[in-house]
């Protein structure tokens, strides 16, 4: 495996990290949604980097899926793919703050957005494994 494909995934780790500390605090859901988006992304990164695909610019993980589709399958709920990508952008500035239409995401949806990101890297980690 690449030096850089390890750097993306233990990038993903410290993301994970992040996220099992704060998991429980009901103040920072929105902040366990960013930092489960960052866990994907990386990991789709880590990807693009092992097996040569040229890399764009984007946080987008729709379009990073996309982008690695006629290489690997990755198994995702797209529903939370999309709303992961649609908290990413407000979670990071001021004023909505990843807000959902209710408000921040609920600890349930934590929860499941961690999961989410969780299952995405352990595959990712498995399917470079196998190709090194």
């Amino acid at each position: 495996m690449k030096q850089l494909t390890r750097d993306w995934l233990n990038s993903a780790v410290d993301d994970l990290l992040t996220i099992e500390n704060i998991l429980n605090n009901p103040n920072l859901t929105n902040i366990v949604a960013f930092h489960s988006q960052q866990v994907i992304e990386k990991s789709i990164k880590a990807i693009i980097e092992e097996f040569g695909i040229t890399l764009i610019k984007t946080h987008n993980l729709q379009t990073l899926l996309i982008k690695i589709e006629d290489v690997v399958y990755l198994s995702v709920n797209e529903l939370i793919i999309s709303e992961l990508d649609r908290l990413y952008i407000d979670s990071r500035y001021p004023g909505d703050l990843g807000l959902m239409p209710n408000g921040k995401p609920t600890l349930v949806e934590a929860e499941i957005y961690y999961q989410e990101a969780l299952k995405i890297k352990e595959q990712v980690e498995s399917l470079l494994l196998k190709t090194s």
